[in-house]
């Protein structure tokens, strides 16, 4: 839309921000939760994840288990009324509210998943090749299972 982003405070650009003139922009602490929203997405993440391990798409399904952790978690944040920065599974694992404490078995499935979220799209994070050059039917099933651990964790906060 060609929209600049110095607008000003609260500005979302392309005709997005709803506010009247006057209006104080939304904190999280004012907005309506919306974790359940983030689990659902996150759930079907999770689906597309087991769809492109049986599509032999392993790169993918490592990406969409870590998309579904990542999801999960910022689920969690939403419930607690926290904002939850950046895209590291573990860094949001590590700094979760202390009413969601995880088991500190989780940060290692957490780590794990991390490894995902560049290489499984982008060539230039190998030597050379393409990333399904690189990703296993194994490497898939371990983040999808890691991936059910999150959620599964956060699910039982969310209930």
């Amino acid at each position: 839309c060609g929209a600049s982003t110095s607008a000003g405070p609260g500005w979302s650009g392309c005709g997005t921000d709803r506010r009247q003139h006057g209006d104080k922009p939304a904190t999280i602490e004012s907005m309506p939760s919306r974790a359940e929203d983030w689990f659902r997405q996150a759930s079907r993440d999770l689906d597309h994840a087991r769809r492109s391990l049986s599509g032999g798409d392993f790169e993918w399904a490592c990406f969409a288990a870590q998309q579904a952790a990542e999801k999960a978690l910022k689920a969690l944040y939403q419930k607690a009324g926290a904002e939850a920065r950046g895209h590291a599974v573990n860094g949001l694992l590590e700094k979760l509210p202390p009413a969601f404490a995880a088991d500190p078995g989780l940060a290692g499935a957490a780590r794990l998943l991390d490894r995902h979220y560049i290489p499984a799209r982008y060539p230039n994070a190998y030597p050379e090749g393409a990333p399904h050059e690189y990703y296993t039917k194994a490497d898939a099933e371990e983040a999808i299972a890691n991936a059910e651990r999150i959620l599964l964790f956060c699910e039982s906060h969310l209930s």
